[in-house]
């Protein structure tokens, strides 16, 4: 084993969740945006949406807070 292995092996899996999470749920890699500032507004919408179903879902008491099944029509 490496120096700081365990350590950089929660962080790489941490950042594999985000990425998961970001493509998955988020549709991130079809953003639809032509510009960069077009695909940044894009980015920002959804991840602020995240983080209000997020803090929702904390504040009621879901079982499952990362989850935007609910939100979805």
């Amino acid at each position: 084993a490496r120096y700081g292995e365990p350590m950089l092996k929660k962080v790489r899996q941490l950042i594999e969740s985000v990425n998961d999470t970001l493509k998955g749920q988020l549709d991130l890699e079809q953003h639809g945006g032509r510009t960069f500032t077009g695909v940044a507004v894009r980015v920002a919408q959804r991840l602020l949406a995240m983080a209000a179903a997020i803090w929702h879902n904390n504040k009621t008491g879901a079982p499952v807070t990362r989850s935007l099944i609910a939100y979805d029509h």
